[in-house]
């Protein structure tokens, strides 16, 4: 679509776009894409509403926590510190044993 200085209708949802924007400020639909119903999310960071995650947005967001930890996780943290209890069983016994 051309752009002049008269707000237009766009042409994917119906809604009016004003005169200097560069994209439907319903639909995300644009010049670049062609209008095309496509382009709803693309490159705007908006998620799709299919897929949201209510629950972990506010864990994120609202309770200011992070994104919950998988047990694969989990079992790498269990083992990263079992080697340290290890490690320092073994330079302690032997600073133990060094001692007269």
């Amino acid at each position: 679509m051309p752009r002049t200085d008269e707000p237009f209708i766009c042409p994917n949802c119906g809604a009016e776009v004003p005169a200097k924007a560069r994209a439907c400020p319903e639909c995300g639909a644009d010049e670049k894409t062609g209008w095309s119903d496509d382009t709803i999310y693309d490159g705007t960071g908006i998620e799709d509403p299919d897929e949201f995650n209510y629950e972990d947005w506010k864990r994120r967001e609202v309770d200011g926590r992070g994104p919950r930890r998988t047990s694969k996780q989990w079992f790498w943290w269990g083992v990263t510190i079992l080697i340290l209890v290890l490690l320092l069983w073994l330079i302690g016994s032997r600073l133990w044993r060094a001692i007269p």
